[in-house]
């Protein structure tokens, strides 16, 4: 017989430790909501690079959700070029 082993999120799935799967949680949730903002704006990505002050490529990544490559700093200075401000709360685990 399988042990199937269950995760809580995709988050925790794939991360090694609680900490990692934390972290991920965090810059997708800014990715989505960085996302939505340019999705409102109806925004290109070579004007949404601009206003970023990153590359197009950048942009590109960030809208196919792709995670691994962005750190929190990088998305919190993308949300702050974009005029959002970021509150970071806290809940119990």
């Amino acid at each position: 017989m399988t042990n199937i082993e269950t995760f809580s999120s995709v988050w925790d799935a794939i991360a090694d430790t609680p900490e990692q799967a934390a972290n991920l949680r965090a810059r997708a949730e800014l990715m989505r909501q960085i996302t939505v903002i340019i999705k409102t704006n109806d925004w290109k990505q070579a004007e949404t690079a601009t206003h970023c002050g990153v590359t197009q490529p950048r942009i590109n990544d960030l809208l196919r959700g792709r995670v691994s490559r962005f750190s929190l700093d990088a998305l919190v200075n993308i949300a702050t070029a974009l005029g959002q401000r970021v509150h970071i709360a806290l809940e119990a685990a």
